[in-house]
């Protein structure tokens, strides 16, 4: 049994991604941040489609046109493959907790 709000990893100088399940058809990981953001002028372009749900603190997903997207506790949100994307902050006061399921 997994409890998503345990076992927080005590270093978070850096984000921490973690696979719960991975198999050949879904990759699910619990991601953990607290301030990091995708360092300016990197993109995520993914072969997966990304679903992402954000249990506590918040994420900023930011697109390459400027577009962001403000994503709080609760909320969640699907990245289509190869659409291109960065985390554009996090929450530095608290942990932020993701769960993102990778799909084909």
């Amino acid at each position: 049994m997994l409890n998503i709000f345990k076992n927080l990893p005590t270093d978070l100088s850096e984000e921490v991604f973690e696979d719960l399940i991975k198999t050949e058809h879904i990759r699910i990981e619990r991601i953990v941040s607290k301030g990091q953001s995708t360092p300016e002028g990197e993109w995520y372009d993914q072969t997966e489609h990304e679903w992402v749900l954000v249990f506590q603190g918040y994420g900023i997903i930011e697109y390459p046109d400027g577009q962001q997207v403000r994503l709080n506790a609760g909320d969640c949100l699907n990245i289509p493959a190869h659409h291109k994307h960065r985390v554009a902050a996090t929450c530095a006061e608290q942990e932020t907790i993701w769960l993102a399921i990778f799909y084909r």
